[in-house]
């Protein structure tokens, strides 16, 4: 008779199961899911931005194509700090509110500065700073700090 071997299973299966769990195993409180996903949403447009810029620098025939491939791995590079944001909310770890913060403390002034370019860029203002706003108020709810273990009395590690 043979035996079967003992499953070895990959980590990333035991990492996939606790997602949208807090770091207590509890579920996550919809504020929090619905602040990492629009922070997701944040990073996924500024990377779709940024292969855009590449591909035109690359492949079209911008004024500078140097400034437009810069400018593209520029934005991938910013993309990454929503994105990890995002992940880390989803999972409840409480690291994660501090960088999403600060993307959206970002946020705010690009808002503006679309609203001031005027045309079809207001939609694009308002849209952001709407996000941004949302996600911060989501963030600071003290559903959302309980659910990421950040509050009074809580000891800093």
């Amino acid at each position: 008779m043979s035996k079967k071997p003992a499953s070895n299973a990959p980590a990333t299966e035991a990492t996939d199961a606790t997602a949208g769990t807090g770091t207590d195993g509890a579920a996550l409180p919809g504020r929090l899911t619905a602040a990492a996903a629009l922070t997701a949403l944040e990073g996924l447009a500024l990377a779709g931005l940024g292969v855009y810029m590449l591909f035109v620098g690359i492949a079209g025939d911008p004024d500078s194509p140097q400034q437009a491939e810069t400018g593209g791995v520029t934005l991938l590079a910013l993309a990454a700090l929503p994105l990890i944001a995002a992940r880390g909310l989803r999972r409840g770890r409480r690291w994660s509110r501090g960088p999403a913060l600060i993307t959206q403390l970002m946020a705010l002034p690009v808002a503006w500065t679309l609203w001031t370019t005027g045309g079809a860029m207001v939609a694009a203002a308002v849209g952001l700073a709407l996000a941004a706003v949302a996600v911060v108020a989501l963030l600071v709810n003290p559903t959302a700090t309980e659910a990421l273990g950040i509050g009074p009395g809580e000891q800093t590690r």
